[in-house]
């Protein structure tokens, strides 16, 4: 149309199409009203997902919910939480009362006390699990802290993609569970939820981790969970006949149970591990974020022009060098009877929520 219409003007400039696409795209206006979200290579695999260490020594962990039950005359309503190992990709779930800080911590307890030892909880910024980690930080002293052995690593604000790991997981939990409720009634008690919690953890937990050999006749069982947390891709009823004296014996239980682990690690860097390293989006290295970049601050509640304008004061790279997360200034104007007032805040969010309108120089 720009070209269009210098033409109608009785105008030819040479080259006038990459002139026009030029000024367009460093047209700050144009910039603020259809220029897309910023983008970078999508990142290596965390370590965390490639060591083979013991279930839920790296988790990651989300809530989900609302699940409406009865309580005798009283409507109430209860929520999940989920655990996700990192590596093995095995869940647990507990069953939370409310989301306050307090149930949290609560859960988080008997989760360790089934699951042994958590080294690193991935998490969102909610504000239970920020208030948890407050918390257990005010609460215990430095030595007592390293005891515990948990450390919290959270995902910047407004950043779901980054937590796909558990989101994933809450949306086959969702479908698990939307299939064994409608064969229950519709009002449940708090019991039967548990009940059909840990129900769907079975079953997603058998779930296999890779699909190459499972129509292979004469292939080997695909690798689920199950066959790290329980050491059976299944639930059977024992098998009959008679056993031998030897099977009785703890050593040789303890290296049957050591070569299956070792077993299903192997399996697990040859046939798992390497599906994860396919890239289905953002796979070419953009332009880094740099402080003094002026940013349109995406807001999902709002119109595109109501948009706020921020300015970058920090970056945080990568192990690649690619810069991902972006602590943002923003100035809001307030006007009461004394006059106009500025104030200034400061937010994180992931480059996925920002628009580059200005480049720092």
């Amino acid at each position: 149309m720009t070209v269009n219409e210098i033409r109608s003007n009785g105008i030819w400039i040479i080259g006038c199409s990459t002139e026009v696409s030029s000024f367009i795209y460093k047209c700050v206006k144009c910039r603020k009203y259809r220029k897309g979200n910023q983008e970078q290579r999508m990142g290596d695999l965390p370590p965390e997902r490639l060591e083979a260490t013991p279930p839920f020594t790296y988790s990651g962990m989300d809530c989900f919910g609302p699940f409406c039950v009865k309580e005798g005359r009283k409507d109430l309503k209860r929520y999940g939480l989920l655990f996700t190992c990192m590596c093995s990709r095995a869940i647990h779930i507990e069953v939370l009362d409310d989301l306050s800080a307090d149930c949290f911590l609560n859960a988080l307890r008997c989760f360790i006390a089934i699951r042994g030892n958590v080294g690193q909880l991935h998490c969102d910024q909610g504000t239970n699990f920020i208030g948890a980690r407050n918390e257990l930080l005010t609460q215990a002293t430095q030595e007592k802290v390293k005891e515990l052995g948990i450390t919290f690593v959270f995902n910047p604000p407004a950043s779901s993609h980054m937590g796909g790991v558990w989101e994933r997981q809450i949306r086959t939990i969702r479908s698990v569970l939307k299939s064994i409720l409608d064969q229950s009634a519709s009002r449940l008690d708090t019991s039967s939820l548990r009940t059909f919690m840990y129900e769907a953890m079975a079953i997603v937990n058998s779930r296999p981790l890779t699909v190459e050999s499972i129509n292979d006749p004469v292939g080997l069982e695909p690798l689920t969970p199950n066959h790290i947390l329980t050491m059976k891709s299944a639930v059977i009823s024992p098998p009959p006949g008679e056993f031998a004296k030897e099977d009785l014996y703890l050593q040789k239980r303890w290296k049957r149970v050591q070569y299956l682990a070792n077993v299903f690690w192997t399996r697990w860097r040859k046939e798992y591990l390497l599906n994860l390293q396919q890239r289905s989006k953002w796979n070419k290295n953009r332009r880094n974020a740099k402080i003094n970049d002026i940013v349109l601050l995406q807001e999902d509640c709002l119109p595109r022009n109501q948009w706020k304008l921020a300015k970058v004061v920090e970056v945080t790279p990568g192990a690649d060098g690619r810069v991902r997360k972006v602590k943002l200034l923003i100035g809001d104007s307030t006007r009461d009877n004394k006059g106009k007032h500025t104030t200034k805040t400061i937010l994180e969010r992931p480059i996925h929520k920002t628009i580059l309108l200005l480049e720092a120089e």
